[in-house]
Formats: C-alpha cells, structure tokens, sequence
C-alpha cells in the first residue's frame, strides 16, 4: 500500500488471521468494522435459532416461525433476508400455487452450524456452574441491598 493512501471503511486491521497481535478491542470500537458486523449479526438470538434449525434440512418458513417460539413474522423475515444476503441461507423459490419457499444453509453457513453447535455444548457442560455463580452474584448483591 502506498504512502498516505487510505484503506477501505470496512478494514480491521489486527483480526485473527493477523496473527499474534490479534486484539478484540480492535474491531469492538469501530462501528465500520465488517468483522464488528458480521459478529453482531449471527451472535443474534433469532440468526442463531434459524441456523440451527436448518442443520440438515430445509424449512420452510411457516415451519420456521413455528419453531422459533416469540419470533414475529417480521423479524424472522428480515433475519432470513439478512442470512441470505451474508451467504448463509439460500432461498429456493417453488413455482407452485400457492408459492412455496424453502430455506436452507449454504456450505458456509453449515461451516458456521458447527460453531455455534461448540459454543451450545460449552453452554450444557458450563450450565450449573453458571447457575452457581449467578445465585452467588444475586445473594451478594442482596446482602448489599442493592
């Protein structure tokens, strides 16, 4: 890169590929950060719950809305649109009467399926010691008369 040239709004410098220097404040400070963007978007509870849902099968979305207990059909809309836009979910269109729409993971949100089914099995293995902390936490906090 040349002297006084600029980098893009979207570059993180310092990401894991980077290396040893890798920082998270980094990419946590700076709203234009793609890595800070993307993290925000599949860390979310309703982009979590549909791509677990759709490990090895395809649902449609009425199926999907049904499974995901509290989720309105607007934000299962737009968490299904934006899946589909970062390239976790396709959307296969059926030319039927009524139409029908399927959804599915792509190869690279099955990639990100196996993560997340890594952090849902730390959360078992972790639960009661969470549980424990957490009831330590509220009688300390009690006991403050906080």
């Amino acid at each position: 890169m040349e002297d006084g040239t600029l980098r893009s709004l979207g570059y993180c410098e310092g990401t894991v590929e980077d290396g040893d220097d890798y920082d998270v404040r980094q990419w946590d400070t700076r709203e234009d950060c793609e890595v800070r963007q993307i993290l925000d978007r599949i860390a979310d509870k309703w982009s979590l719950l549909v791509i677990a849902l759709l490990d090895c099968q395809s649902l449609r979305f009425t199926e999907l809305r049904r499974e995901i207990d509290g989720v309105s059909q607007r934000m299962l809309s737009v968490t299904l649109r934006h899946l589909e836009r970062d390239g976790l979910v396709s959307r296969t269109v059926h030319p039927v009467v009524p139409p029908r729409v399927d959804y599915a993971l792509t190869p690279l949100g099955r990639t990100l399926h196996e993560t997340i089914k890594a952090l849902v099995t730390w959360t078992e293995q972790h639960q009661e010691e969470i549980a424990t902390a957490r009831a330590a936490y509220d009688r300390r906090r009690e006991m403050m008369g906080e």
